[in-house]
């Protein structure tokens, strides 16, 4: 896994004002609406996720008063942030760039959080996930618990929560065969999942591929017919391509990718693919640099994941990839990426896809850098709008937030 997040020289990012997007004629110009920041200075990794009425839920990292970090969230609800609450703090909590803390939210009301969290002074790039439950808003937290059951000195993350039943499902990348302390045949990452009720103790862990790549996000969404966990794969000859695997009548099924790009390379890209569902209708995006071409993809499923079609290019030639997928009521997906501009500069872009439709302009949602400070800018989409997050690296860092119509994409 990557080094944790480190600060650098402070760059203009911020929301590009209509003027600048008219400069790229590749650009639509699209109503994007700032929204104040409920995050403090220092603040980093942001995650959105969206309840089941349609609030918004924005979490993120930043440094606490005692120089340890906290684990913060605010609720949006159509008009205002609620106040900031912490989750946790701690100077035991990891920090890393590409593996960033996120909150589940169930339509009963609970909330759960998870981050990463070191084994103990002097153990490195040793830790663990941490979970924890609110029944009232996040007013009080549970006492943290592991999904897992192993506690091996290796490193766990990654993780996608959805709400299961009458609780949490959750799915994280496992590290205990890279256990270097043990005697194992080979150093690799898995996918594990498990769900957890509102109260209860994890279920049962169940290994879902036993051979990934070792930093690439999983993400997951709720079809029709269940859970659908999208992943970066890892062959015995080093091809890294997306795969999925489906939760079915309470079984997973046997991991399948979504297309053979045939990515080959001994080394993880730090990107992972990003999934929205409705029904039997699923959206995936993916970055991939097969045959030596940087390519961010969409591909569509109409049968809850099972099969995918033909895949689409979405960037627009030179793609840092870092993407984001939610889908529209007609059955499009808007596709967020970074796109490089030339040096470390990138632009936050969006694009709406439909299988057989024609590609249209492209929307810059904001200035941003390939630099891994600027982590991995986030979308999701609540009734009539599209959210997006984002970090703006420099001394101190920020956490952007802004919104836009669903009905200005065209």
């Amino acid at each position: 896994m990557m080094r944790p997040m480190r600060s650098m020289r402070r760059m203009l990012t911020g929301l590009l004002v209509s003027a600048l997007a008219c400069r790229a004629v590749q650009d639509a110009i699209v109503p994007v609406e700032p929204l104040a920041s409920p995050a403090g200075p220092g603040a980093a990794e942001p995650n959105l996720t969206v309840a089941a009425d349609g609030q918004v839920y924005l979490s993120w990292l930043e440094p606490a008063p005692d120089s340890s970090v906290a684990l913060r969230f605010a609720r949006y609800d159509g008009a205002a942030w609620t106040a900031a609450r912490t989750i946790r703090s701690g100077r035991d909590i990891f920090v890393n760039w590409a593996d960033f803390p996120s909150l589940a939210v169930h339509p009963g009301g609970a909330l759960a959080a998870h981050w990463l969290q070191r084994q103990g002074a002097g153990t490195g790039y040793s830790y663990d996930v941490r979970i924890a439950r609110s029944s009232d808003g996040g007013a009080t937290w549970s006492e943290p618990f592991m999904p897992h059951g192993d506690q091996g000195r290796s490193e766990k993350g990654f993780v996608t929560m959805w709400p299961d039943g009458d609780g949490f499902g959750v799915a994280w990348l496992d590290g205990r065969n890279a256990d270097k302390a043990r005697s194992q045949p080979r150093q690799e990452m898995m996918v594990y999942a498990t769900t957890f009720g509102a109260t209860g103790a994890p279920a049962t862990e169940q290994q879902l591929d036993a051979r990934t790549c070792d930093c690439c996000q999983t993400s997951v969404a709720l079809t029709a017919d269940g859970p659908v966990v999208a992943y970066r794969d890892r062959t015995d000859a080093e091809i890294r391509d997306i795969f999925v695997t489906r939760r079915v009548d309470g079984r997973w099924t046997a991991p399948a990718p979504v297309h053979a790009d045939g990515w080959t390379i001994n080394a993880c890209p730090v990107n992972g693919p990003s999934l929205a569902a409705d029904g039997h209708h699923v959206a995936i995006a993916w970055y991939t640099g097969a045959h030596d071409t940087a390519r961010v993809y969409v591909a569509f499923s109409d049968d809850a994941g099972a099969t995918f079609g033909t895949p689409t290019i979405v960037d627009d030639g030179k793609p840092a990839g870092r993407v984001a997928a939610v889908l529209l009521d007609d059955g499009s997906a808007l596709v967020s990426w970074l796109e490089r501009m030339g040096g470390d500069s990138a632009a936050v872009r969006v694009r709406r896809m439909a299988p057989g439709m024609p590609r249209g302009p492209a929307t810059t949602v904001a200035a941003s850098t390939v630099a891994r400070a600027s982590g991995f800018p986030r979308m999701r989409r609540a009734d009539a709008h599209v959210y997006f997050a984002w970090t703006e690296p420099g001394t101190p860092s920020a956490v952007h937030v802004a919104r836009a119509p669903v009905g200005a994409f065209k």
